[in-house]
C-alpha cells in the first residue's frame, strides 16, 4: 500500500491552469490554450502516441489517450514513439520527462522553443538543467531526444529472441526380441 506512492510520477505543477503542455518527439516543449485533440497531434507526428504524465507510474505500462480524448488544460503530456506502447515506464524514462517539464516554465513564457538533449539516461537522471544547457546546446537551445531514453531495452530485444530448436534426425536402435 504504502509503496504506491513512491512509485508514481510526481507531474510537475504547471503555472498557469490555462493551457496544455505537450513534450512533442522532436523534443520542442508546445503549450496549447485552445482545446486539441489528441490525434491532432498525432496527425502532425505519426508514429506517436501521446501519454499524459499524470498516468506515468514506475513499473507500469505506457497508458496512451485515444485519438478523441481532447488534452486538459493545467496537464503536461508526452509523445512517444509507438515501438514504446506495450513498454514499461522506468525511472530514467520519468527523469528526463520531469527534467524537460521543469525546465519549460522559465523558457515558455518568453516564447522560446525548448530543446533538452541528455547524453545518457542514467547521467540525466542525476543532471541538472544548467548543465543539459551547458552540455546539449544547439544554436542556444537544448536537445531532448525521446530514442536515447532507454537503450536497455534495445539490449533486451536483442537477447529476447526466440529460441529455434535443433531438428535433427533421431536415430534408434533396432529391437531385438527373444
Amino acid at each position: 500500500m504504502g509503496n504506491y506512492i513512491s512509485c508514481t510520477f510526481p507531474a510537475p505543477k504547471l503555472r498557469s491552469p490555462k493551457s496544455a503542455r505537450v513534450i512533442l518527439p522532436g523534443g520542442e516543449i508546445r503549450q496549447f490554450r485552445q482545446p486539441v485533440k489528441a490525434a491532432e497531434l498525432m496527425l502532425e507526428s505519426p508514429n506517436h502516441f501521446v501519454v499524459n504524465s499524470k498516468s506515468l507510474n514506475i513499473g507500469r505500462r505506457f497508458s496512451p489517450l485515444s485519438a478523441d480524448e481532447d488534452l486538459e488544460f493545467g496537464n503536461l503530456y508526452v509523445m512517444l514513439p509507438m515501438r514504446r506502447v506495450n513498454s514499461i515506464v522506468t525511472a530514467a524514462d520519468v527523469a528526463v520527462f520531469l527534467m524537460a517539464a521543469n525546465s519549460a516554465p522559465k523558457r515558455i513564457s518568453a516564447g522560446n522553443a525548448v530543446k533538452i538533449s541528455p547524453e545518457v539516461v542514467s547521467q540525466a537522471a542525476e543532471a541538472t538543467v544548467e548543465d543539459l544547457d551547458r552540455e546539449g546546446s544547439e544554436n542556444g537551445r537544448s536537445r531532448f531526444i525521446l530514442e536515447d531514453v532507454a537503450p536497455e531495452y534495445e539490449y533486451r530485444l536483442a537477447v529476447c529472441r526466440s529460441k529455434k530448436p535443433v531438428l535433427d534426425t533421431i536415430t534408434e536402435e533396432p529391437v531385438f526380441v527373444r
